[in-house]
């Protein structure tokens, strides 16, 4: 049974979902509500729920769900609602779906009266991974994409624009519609490029390589997502393809080798369509 702090006034938890990181319990609020318990887990990454925490802390429900409390590794969170933009997608095509992700980017990268966060990770530092994958490769004497991917992340570091906190995991199964709109959930707290924000959008959904490996979708995107950012659709397909293979180097490992070739095969679809700008 799970145990919860008095303060919250909440009750009649029950078990929505649980994952490698997190239980979500679902509660009901004094006043009849509901809310999100998000109960972490001891894993190896808890820190980038905490630092996601600190950054929604932060925003104060701008464009994302509001944090309603804190216990030890427990947070008690707005309830975001129960429609995720990956359904309505299904029901109303990617074109409205990819207009909506960028209104709640806008929202999250909106200024704000507030100092951020001092433990948001630095972009360079989640990008480990991927000059690790690069430098095995270039000791090995192979050629691979992640070499290629590590020198555009390093000329993205080199020139950023518009450094800011960042949601870090912005994608189709962490915006959700309720109350107040569409929310933003579960973000991991990252300080960079705000072209960072968009990447994910490209490889999701992840059932939909359809979309994904589409050049007209890719190209669509990157002309939405430069509107927002005021960055060039090119600077954003460098950012969408470093991330790819970032997320493919996490992947390789874990020794995931179907996922990792799937993020590899979606970055050069976008790198194709970058090449024809």
């Amino acid at each position: 049974m799970l145990a919860l702090p008095e303060r919250w006034k909440v009750s009649a938890p029950e078990l929505i979902a649980e994952t490698f990181s997190s239980r979500i319990w679902k509660v009901t609020r004094e006043d009849g509500s509901p809310a999100i318990v998000k109960d972490l887990k001891p894993f190896d990454d808890v820190a980038d729920e905490l630092r996601g925490e600190h950054y929604l802390a932060w925003r104060r429900g701008e464009g994302a769900v509001r944090l309603l409390g804190r216990d030890g590794n427990r947070m008690l969170l707005e309830y975001a609602g129960d429609r995720l933009l990956s359904q309505h997608l299904a029901e109303h095509g990617d074109d409205a779906a990819t207009m909506i992700a960028a209104e709640v980017m806008a929202k999250l990268l909106s200024a704000s009266d507030h100092v951020p966060p001092a433990d948001l990770q630095p972009l360079r530092e989640r990008y480990f991974s991927l000059f690790r994958a690069a430098k095995a490769d270039r000791d090995a004497g192979a050629d691979s994409p992640y070499i290629e991917a590590a020198a555009i992340a390093e000329r993205l570091l080199a020139n950023p624009r518009d450094v800011r906190p960042l949601h870090g995991d912005l994608h189709h199964d962490n915006i959700l519609h309720g109350r107040r709109g569409w929310l933003a959930i579960d973000p991991k707290g990252v300080f960079g490029d705000p072209g960072f924000d968009a990447v994910n959008l490209f490889y999701n959904p992840l059932d939909r390589d359809d979309l994904c490996l589409d050049p007209r979708r890719i190209a669509r995107m990157s002309n939405v997502f430069s509107a927002v950012l005021g960055q060039s659709p090119s600077v954003i397909l460098d950012h969408a393809i470093a991330y790819g293979c970032l997320s493919a180097a996490w992947h390789r490992e874990d020794g995931n080798v179907t996922d990792e070739k799937r993020e590899l095969r979606v970055a050069e679809a976008i790198r194709k369509v970058q090449a024809h700008l």
